[in-house]
């Protein structure tokens, strides 16, 4: 270990205030000891980039439907690079470009357990890291540090929400945020037929000038509460063959009247807060139109070890997908852009 790294002891990390007063900061950056000297089979990570999402926003405001570890590191979306490794290291090496998965527990698929990051334990929103390798997946060495760091969270989301498509088939993606805009880039890969549904024109007609071929088609659902009926036409009343739902109790019944019988409802989000009114609806729809709805929880490390596969070997660029890119002393002003919904695509921190 060099003398430059044998220094490194701390970490800056920015910790949720859990103070959910309108207008109160939501992070504070603080200073704390990293776990060093590092166990057998440990790595640390200098962390280049963090890209944030709608759940870090949300949980820091107070809003996660599920309980939180107080005061934690908010992120779950960091990369960087390999720059110590304890002795029984196996799988990587100093200098390798790498990512946690979003669910630590969470490395087959079959796993009874689970970890979130940023939940159930702390996140990466910080200048270092520490964690096991068979957490980490190596990523691709095409991409630079910002887009990379859309990979974990947004990108195995998306990629676990696409999963049994085949080209030709449609695909119905609601929003502009990171998961969203990650889906239209794999699902243009796929040789899909793309809808995207958002409430704001604007953000419509910015991502079909941006990718432009093929067409997109576009709705949108806050000019037309039945806009399912306008997925049904776009689909000559047949219905998409996916939709990645990211609404929750105000959009599901209608996802589910817009997908094909035999389609599959791949549910993401949550992020209308509306009652479940149409619960009563919702079981004979299924049966009847012979639904497969599955909820994706981001997805295992070897989901995330695929994607970059396919990434390298598609050398699909991700460019096009960020919104904006922030300084690490400004993170707090980025997690509000976010939790004010005024991005399109993905916002990234930058160390």
């Amino acid at each position: 270990m060099s003398a430059e790294i044998a220094n490194i002891t701390t970490r800056r990390a920015y910790r949720r205030t859990d103070d959910f007063t309108p207008g109160t900061p939501k992070i504070e950056l603080v200073t704390e000891p990293l776990p060093i000297p590092l166990s057998a089979t440990k790595v640390l990570i200098k962390v280049r980039a963090v890209a944030l999402n709608y759940r870090d926003a949300n949980i820091s405001n107070g809003g996660n439907p599920w309980p939180v570890t107080p005061h934690g590191i908010i992120g779950n979306d960091a990369v960087g690079k390999v720059i110590a490794i304890g002795e029984q290291v196996k799988t990587l090496k100093l200098g390798d470009r790498v990512a946690p998965n979003t669910d630590t527990e969470n490395l087959t698929g079959r796993e009874p357990g689970r970890s979130w990051l940023a939940a159930d334990e702390d996140g990466v929103l910080a200048d270092y890291l520490v964690y096991d390798e068979k957490v980490l997946g190596r990523l691709p060495t095409y991409l630079d540090w910002i887009q990379a760091s859309t990979i974990p969270c947004a990108g195995v989301t998306a990629w676990s929400a696409l999963k049994g498509a085949q080209i030709g088939q449609s695909v119905l993606i609601q929003g502009t945020g990171g998961v969203a805009m990650f889906a239209l880039k794999l699902a243009r890969a796929m040789g899909l037929n793309v809808i995207l549904s958002s409430s704001s024109d604007s953000k419509l007609k910015s991502v079909c000038e941006q990718l432009s071929e093929p067409p997109i088609l576009t709705i949108n659902y806050a000019k037309n509460p039945e806009w399912h009926e306008d997925v049904l036409k776009h689909t000559h009343g047949v219905g998409v063959d996916i939709v990645l739902e990211n609404g929750g109790p105000g959009t599901l019944l209608r996802s589910m009247k817009c997908t094909r019988r035999g389609g599959i409802v791949s549910q993401v989000g949550y992020l209308d807060r509306k009652k479940f009114d149409d619960a009563p609806e919702i079981l004979p729809t299924l049966i009847d139109r012979r639904i497969i709805l599955r909820g994706i929880n981001a997805g295992s490390k070897a989901d995330m070890d695929d994607l970059n596969a396919a990434l390298t070997a598609t050398r699909i660029k991700l460019d096009d997908i960020i919104d904006s890119t922030w300084g690490f002393n400004d993170a707090g002003m980025a997690l509000r852009h976010v939790w004010e919904g005024k991005q399109v695509g993905k916002v990234v921190i930058e160390l």
